[in-house]
């Protein structure tokens, strides 16, 4: 199986000229980066294939969402384009994620790391309770999440920070996104902490967009996120 990395850059630009020309002009150049729907839509699996012969780590975050079956040939295909990361939503439930383990293993490529969406940092308690109709508090409904993927096969969940110490308490990988190096700098996110509160908490893995993307110096906040966060010391 392939490995989860420590920091994955977010490229959330419009179209993959635009990511390749600031990876390139700001030499971030090889590390692991996070494709989601905006660029992957736009720009197909030719986006991955670019990054990949430029040595980037993918993390491929579509969050999967449908049939059992469906998302099983999904994940086989996925595996395939030889990304290191992906994700299904663990409200998809078991026989779901069963079938994109399987998918994944079914591939002829080495099997990427599984992770099962719990709760979106987007969502707060009141938004869970009246939208989604859940009486439950949302550490609760991402606990019992993570023991679904858990028994399904799946590697680890993404969560917030908020929830990384019971996950990594019950043997899963934790992924937080979320991150800033200001944790008042919340934007449409509700729930984020900086990189230093996110390794306290316990997460394996961080993945950062907007701190990097908009910083004066990408390079040097990019390095220093990741020292951050490997450390446990954030300047």
């Amino acid at each position: 199986m392939k490995k989860l990395q420590p920091v994955y850059f977010a490229l959330d630009f419009p179209t993959g000229e635009e990511a390749l020309d600031f990876l390139e002009k700001h030499h971030l150049n090889g590390i692991p980066v996070k494709v989601g729907m905006e660029l992957y839509y736009r720009e197909g699996a030719v986006i991955l294939q670019v990054l990949k012969s430029r040595g980037h780590s993918i993390f491929l975050d579509l969050k999967l969402h449908d049939i059992p079956a469906t998302v099983g040939r999904t994940m086989k295909n996925l595996a395939n384009l030889d990304v290191d990361v992906v994700n299904v939503h663990a409200q998809g439930g078991s026989e779901m994620m069963r079938q994109a383990v399987q998918g994944l293993e079914a591939s002829e490529k080495e099997r990427p790391v599984l992770l099962a969406v719990t709760m979106l940092t987007s969502s707060d308690q009141k938004m869970v309770e009246r939208e989604l109709l859940l009486e439950r508090e949302i550490g609760e409904v991402v606990s019992h999440y993570t023991e679904l993927a858990k028994n399904s096969g799946v590697d680890g969940v993404v969560c917030s920070v908020h929830e990384a110490e019971q996950v990594r308490e019950s043997g899963m990988l934790a992924l937080t996104p979320g991150i800033r190096l200001d944790a008042s700098d919340s934007h449409d996110q509700k729930r984020v902490a900086t990189p230093h509160v996110a390794k306290v908490q316990g997460s394996h893995s961080i993945v950062v967009g907007r701190a990097i993307r908009d910083a004066e110096d990408p390079y040097t906040t990019y390095h220093q996120i990741k020292e951050a966060f490997s450390n446990e010391i954030y300047h």
